[in-house]
């Protein structure tokens, strides 16, 4: 009598898109190389771009390794990350299918063609995309998507794949915010005095100010995301501003800048509670940037208080977010999708991914024997 076959589960990777960042001091050059070498983040000419890059890199890498001195040598944005992918693919244990998570970084190691690999090895039915950037840049997330499709193609990863673009204003995502900042703002309130206000700064990594007005949905996804996470907050009458951090080049940059926001809440004796709304892990502008040249700033400008809102990192809410995200998208026949499904960008974002090309209908995967 012949045995029935085993039911076998479709595999799913799940790659998780970060920047990545440098392990040891050694390793400071070649990730500012690779950053500032991407066309996507130094917009000038392809024959320009090679030498230009590496002159910024030599010019910002003392005080980049300072700044990493400051948090151990390097980076913990791997580790974090790697955190985030094993958690996550516990969320989505299921009969259903088997998931594996992996982790693809942008600049540093593990970058997409290692991790495209260790994909392929897995010979996963299908593959989705996961940015840790919850909301779309072409500097960021789109950068990333580029460099994993070259991967893929050169290490004969072919199967089908799915783009989660973004999930900006998911409301499970907003939900996790608006919880920590619930919890660090009633902190901060028992700390003060009465008569001291306290005043929320959603401070977000800026961009040049050229980049958004070419159609990069960037700055309008930002505050979708501070809108819907304190449409979500219970807190009467609450004191808040949007503001961006990070500037590393001449250029305008999208503004108010959170050092002015700082300055600004100094002469109006106020204190700050500090929220890295686009940053979903710890790493150099959280725990260096914000923890200690801001709150510098804010001490010299005379702010009565200085407070910050951890990242969310391995948080449960914010992985239970992803994994519902990522059962979405799996439900979805999209190629492409945002949090909601189709294109939420006005149609003014022409660098909306949604806006390059037409979204294709997923290939059905292989199922189950």
């Amino acid at each position: 009598m012949d045995q029935p076959l085993p039911i076998t589960r479709p595999r799913l990777a799940v790659v998780l898109l970060n920047l990545g960042g440098p392990d040891a001091p050694e390793s400071v050059r070649p990730f500012l190389v690779n950053l500032f070498s991407d066309p996507a983040i130094l917009r000038v000419p392809r024959l320009v771009r090679p030498l230009l890059g590496r002159l910024i890199a030599w010019r910002r890498t003392k005080a980049a390794k300072a700044n990493y001195a400051i948090i151990g040598g390097g980076s913990p944005l791997r580790e974090l990350t790697e955190a985030q992918g094993q958690a996550l693919q516990s969320a989505l244990a299921d009969d259903a299918m088997e998931a594996g998570c992996f982790v693809a970084m942008r600049y540093w190691h593990p970058m997409s063609e290692e991790t495209a690999r260790a994909v392929l090895d897995w010979a996963p039915d299908r593959v989705l995309l996961l940015p840790l950037y919850p909301q779309f840049s072409s500097t960021t997330t789109g950068s990333s998507i580029v460099a994993w499709r070259e991967a893929a193609s050169k290490v004969g990863l072919s199967v089908p794949t799915q783009v989660l673009c973004c999930y900006h204003s998911d409301e499970r995502f907003a939900a996790g915010v608006a919880a920590a900042v619930t919890k660090s703002y009633a902190e901060a309130r028992a700390s003060l005095p009465d008569d001291v206000k306290l005043r929320v700064l959603f401070s977000a990594h800026g961009l040049p100010e050229s980049i958004v007005k070419a159609g990069d949905p960037y700055q309008w996804q930002i505050e979708q995301t501070v809108a819907a996470a304190v449409a979500q907050l219970e807190i009467e009458g609450l004191d808040h501003v949007v503001c961006y951090q990070s500037r590393v080049t001449p250029q305008k940059w999208i503004g108010p800048s959170t050092e002015d926001e700082l300055k600004r809440a100094g002469a109006e004796k106020v204190a700050v509670l500090v929220c890295p709304i686009a940053f979903v892990s710890e790493h150099s502008e959280t725990l260096v940037e914000l923890d200690v040249e801001y709150r510098e700033v804010a001490e010299h400008a005379g702010v009565p208080g200085y407070f910050r809102v951890p990242a969310q990192n391995s948080d449960p809410a914010f992985i239970g977010a992803l994994a519902a995200l990522v059962r979405g998208a799996e439900a979805s026949e999209r190629a492409l999708c945002s949090f909601a499904g189709p294109r939420q960008c006005p149609k003014k974002f022409g660098d909306c991914p949604h806006a390059k090309g037409k979204v294709e209908t997923r290939v059905p995967a292989a199922q189950p024997a």
